[in-house]
């Protein structure tokens, strides 16, 4: 037998402030069918005046509780994957635990910006499988509306707030390719392109700073690898593309998107896309498209998931799990 962490709950939350494109049009030289055309993004929603990343990361914590029938003292560690944290310390994922109720066990964060949250996965299912804790709570939460330059037309209609979560729980499986749970994850980063795409300041330069991309550098790491974790993910579970029934990619860019499910040879049909309505929501992107397709009954008990993720860093990975 074999020991596998497998979802039992999933949840989302999106603050109530929708922007449409039309918005930008009145600050910026850009149109809806501009951004539309580039990104595929329609939408996003940003968090209100004293909204924070931990209350959106409560919400969407709740909610997947919810889904799974778990009450909080139920859970045993919390991994928060988030870029944007309230404060320097301490972690957003102890404000959760503590606004949950959740007295026992233990929260911490995981940064890996827009790969955030298959970090926070391959965490959790090594302290799941390894016998540190049964049941665990993996959120991605970001509020990215605060580290924008609304003057720059190329990354502020980009991005969007938001927060997903998951319930994983420890289960005795078969030790095969069938096993519901997480088969395999695989992780990458390489440091040497870090000024492709980070925030140009932070707490030991004593400035808070703002995002920077260079987007067509981005772009042409992107398809490549995340279509190379992804197959490696199946690789190391033993399966293919074709076993593939959804891929769950974080939602940056549409073309991106499209591109990467050419490279595995899968059609879009089998593509959970949310990207119009939520923008890039960096770490919370996965997991708000696991919990919107689900929503939608596209994902169902049993099928395989694919999740991939590339940010700043470079960091990339894929997660391969048997819903």
């Amino acid at each position: 037998m074999t020991g596998r962490a497998v979802v039992k709950g999933v949840g989302h939350y999106l603050p109530a402030r929708v922007v449409p494109n039309s918005e930008f049009e009145k600050t910026l030289d850009t149109t809806d069918e501009w951004i539309r055309s580039r990104s595929g993004i329609e939408r996003r929603h940003f968090a209100a005046e004293g909204e924070t990343t931990s209350d959106l990361a409560t919400k969407a914590a709740q909610a997947a509780l919810d889904d799974a029938g778990l009450r909080a003292d139920q859970i045993d560690a919390i991994v928060l994957a988030t870029s944007t944290a309230d404060l320097t310390f301490p972690s957003a994922a102890t404000m959760v635990q503590a606004r949950l109720g959740m007295t026992s066990g233990y929260a911490f964060d995981v940064q890996a910006v827009c790969a955030g949250f298959v970090y926070a996965l391959s965490n959790a299912n090594a302290l799941i499988v390894s016998g540190q804790a049964k049941r665990i709570l993996v959120i991605g939460a970001e509020t990215f509306s605060r580290i924008m330059d609304w003057t720059d037309r190329s990354t502020c209609v980009l991005f969007g707030d938001g927060a997903g979560a998951l319930v994983l729980e420890a289960e005795e499986s078969a030790g095969t390719p069938q096993d519901r749970g997480i088969l395999a994850v695989d992780l990458n980063s390489d440091g040497r392109y870090r000024d492709l795409l980070y925030v140009d300041g932070g707490v030991s330069t004593h400035t808070t700073g703002y995002l920077r991309m260079q987007g067509n550098q981005v772009f042409r790491h992107a398809v490549e690898k995340l279509a190379q974790t992804a197959e490696t993910a199946l690789e190391k579970a033993g399966l293919h593309s074709a076993d593939v029934d959804w891929i769950v990619p974080h939602q940056a860019n549409i073309r991106i998107i499209q591109g990467t499910a050419k490279k595995m040879g899968l059609p879009m049909e089998k593509v959970v896309v949310t990207v119009q309505d939520h923008g890039n929501t960096s770490a919370a992107s996965i997991p708000l498209a696991l919990s919107v397709g689900k929503q939608r009954g596209q994902i169902q008990r049993g099928d395989l998931v694919v999740t991939e993720a590339i940010g700043g860093g470079l960091a990339w990975g894929a997660v391969v799990l048997r819903w």
